[in-house]
């Protein structure tokens, strides 16, 4: 004998009427916006890793019984990384295949850029980057198979085995010089592995970090989609309950509906993240842009997502209905308010004291911090109903006014549902309180106008420094040259030539040209190149802040403005009452607001207390001080979300009219 339950599921659904039907939009609406979330965040996380591979090439594994010889070095237009690659065939070997992006192997004299470099020879005159290359009639371009985004420049020069740029290149010097190597020289015999890029290999990490911050409102949001429209259904159901249904039944019906509901929204946030590709890649992170396929997730990736969110949104559903499984009757008079347990805050404080010891005990791992992370949202989304139950009581003891006393009412009648409205701009108050305020980062170090190249003696320095005074006069560059035994902070302790330059950045990219090739197998170097380790570091935690800043918001505006909206819909049958006792329709959507702004001022701040505390912690450990400018910022963005959070509650209001327009009715 069948289950009777999909025919029931049915029956009731199409039964529902429009309410109910705007129930079930609202909560595949969000359901759409928390998967399409998630496949982003997942799109970042695959991507920033497999941008971060396609790196790795140009520092290949040393193979002393290799076929080739490859020197990796990093050069400057200005601020902007130029990655030249030579290689050279060593002879007697077998043929060394093909670089990724690349057609063949360079022949030397050849020379192969990425697109963006090709454009940016076009553009720039030739003394102040061109000449740092051999001289060719045409480029050979690298595919994107070779490239980490479309803006990377990146160079690959074919050399002779005798030349010394291959043949005398030695590790770098200096500290300055250890970073991604200036001009590192290995015998390779291929280009299937190696470490990844120091422009990439923070990628990662950072878009972890920026995935568990954003990864738990979103998850939030998805798992809220499944109790929207959940006062209508404890109605409909405890009256199967009482006609004789089973509990198992009651929990089979409403997980079906739940998750088909949840499917068919989490579907169609994956067709949008399908068709936004495209606009998904020309969001810049790090070194520039993506490929469209590097931020594909997969087929694999993008149903599971769809089932995890289908498949939370029914087990969301189901747990709201343990009242009516026990007490079928008093959810039909609705006879009992949903008050919540001290345990919260007990559990709330267990977790803050196990993350503050865990922290000032010593050093913890990435893991663990991410851990912690997770703990502190979950702590804090356990203790949000019990905070707003409270506040609702004390709001109704001190109330004076009829809006505030039915906001109060509705607080600590219905605290869980309160919650949800408010929860998404609460934990984004935490994220907003560390990237805003935080002022992370490592002081550069300063050497304008300076140029420098390393040396292996004081000797080649010497020799060094006059041909470069040479160099410079043929190129028209005003500049003093110096040679260095080690005492100039530029070059680190290591002998060398340092060339102070008269005039702008063109100068400066002018000079770097025309030293190029002054001390064979070392590139010359300005603070640009020095500093780049920093800034790599620091303006990816810009980047991440400002992401996760971003979906934040946007994750809280939409779960508030579903929420309320699902909360109309509930809550029709106590307007409609409210209605024919003679209250105001202002009176109730003034009442509606006043219910978001007291949990509000109370748990965001909370919140974001917190993360201004966080960013203080990771300040002192930097030796920096609470950010100025982040303390405006963080005020512009609180304002912000609180302003579109309001608006779209706002947005509810035509429903909050529709819903009492005949209350007779609607009550009955």
């Amino acid at each position: 004998m069948s289950s009777p339950v999909p025919q029931l599921t049915w029956f009731l659904v199409r039964r529902s009427g429009r309410r109910g039907l705007h129930s079930q939009l609202l909560a595949a609406g969000a359901a759409a916006v928390g998967a399409l979330i998630l496949l982003v965040l997942t799109a970042a996380y695959f991507g920033s890793d497999t941008r971060a591979h396609a790196t790795a090439w140009r520092t290949p594994a040393p193979d002393r019984h290799g076929t080739a010889v490859q020197t990796l070095g990093t050069t400057y237009l200005g601020d902007r990384p130029i990655t030249v690659v030579s290689l050279a065939q060593l002879p007697g070997r077998e043929a060394t295949p093909a670089p990724p992006g690349l057609t063949g192997f360079p022949k030397p004299g050849q020379v192969y850029v990425s697109p963006a470099l090709a454009d940016l020879l076009h553009k720039t005159p030739a003394k102040q980057l061109d000449d740092r290359f051999p001289k060719v009639s045409s480029y050979g371009t690298i595919g994107e198979a070779g490239l980490g985004a479309p803006q990377e420049l990146v160079a690959v020069v074919g050399r002779a085995s005798s030349d010394p740029a291959v043949s005398t290149a030695a590790e770098p010097l200096g500290m300055f010089g250890q970073f991604g190597g200036q001009t590192a020289r290995a015998v390779v015999s291929g280009f299937d592995s190696g470490e990844v890029s120091v422009f990439t290999s923070s990628d990662k990490p950072a878009v972890s970090i920026g995935v568990a911050i954003v990864a738990v409102p979103v998850i939030v949001l998805a798992a809220a989609a499944g109790r929207l429209g959940a006062a209508r259904r404890e109605q409909r159901l405890a009256a199967l309950r009482l006609a004789g249904a089973t509990p198992r039944q009651i929990l089979a019906m409403t997980g079906l509906e739940s998750a088909v509901v949840g499917a068919a929204g989490a579907l169609a946030g994956a067709l949008a993240y399908c068709l936004l590709l495209p606009a998904l890649a020309e969001i810049p992170f790090g070194i520039g842009t993506w490929y469209t396929g590097q931020l594909w997730v997969g087929l694999p990736w993008l149903l599971g997502i769809v089932a995890f969110v289908a498949g939370l949104i029914a087990v969301s559903a189901m747990l709201t209905l343990r009242q009516v499984a026990t007490s079928p009757l008093g959810v039909a008079q609705e006879a009992n308010p949903r008050r919540t347990n001290l345990i919260r805050l007990i559990l709330f404080v267990a977790v803050l004291l196990y993350i503050y010891v865990t922290t000032t005990s010593g050093s913890t791992g990435s893991g663990q911090q991410l851990a912690m992370l997770l703990m502190f949202y979950g702590a804090f989304w356990l203790l949000g109903p019990w905070v707003v139950d409270r506040l609702g009581r004390i709001t109704a003891r001190f109330a004076r006014r009829p809006a505030t006393l039915l906001a109060a009412r509705r607080l600590s009648d219905d605290p869980r549902g309160s919650w949800r409205t408010v929860s998404g701009l609460v934990l984004a108050g935490f994220v907003a309180g560390f990237f805003t305020v935080g002022n992370v980062g490592l002081d550069d170090y300063r050497f304008p106008g300076q140029v420098a190249i390393a040396t292996t003696s004081t000797a080649t320095a010497r020799t060094a420094a006059t041909e470069a005074r040479t160099l410079l006069h043929a190129a028209g560059v005003k500049a003093t040259v110096t040679a260095s035994d080690g005492d100039a902070e530029i070059l680190s302790s290591t002998p060398g030539v340092v060339v102070h330059v008269s005039g702008g950045a063109a100068q400066l990219d002018t000079a770097v040209t025309a030293l190029s090739n002054v001390v064979p197998g070392q590139l010359p170097y300005t603070q640009a190149y020095v500093n780049a380790e920093n800034q790599v570091f620091t303006g990816r935690l810009g980047e991440l802040g400002t992401a996760a800043l971003a979906v934040s918001f946007l994750v809280a505006t939409a779960s508030a403005g579903l929420t309320a909206a699902a909360n109309v819909l509930d809550r029709r049958r106590v307007y409609a009452l409210l209605r024919l006792a003679g209250t105001p329709l202002k009176l109730l959507d003034r009442a509606r607001f006043r219910e978001t702004v007291l949990p509000l001022v109370v748990l965001a701040g909370g919140t974001t207390a917190a993360g201004v505390y966080a960013a203080f912690q990771v300040n002192k450990l930097f030796d920096s001080t609470i950010s100025t400018s982040g303390a405006v910022t963080l005020a512009m963005c609180v304002t912000v979300g609180a302003l579109a959070m309001f608006a779209a509650i706002g947005a509810s209001r035509p429903l909050l009219r529709a819903v009492t327009q005949d209350p007779a009715q609607t009550a009955d």
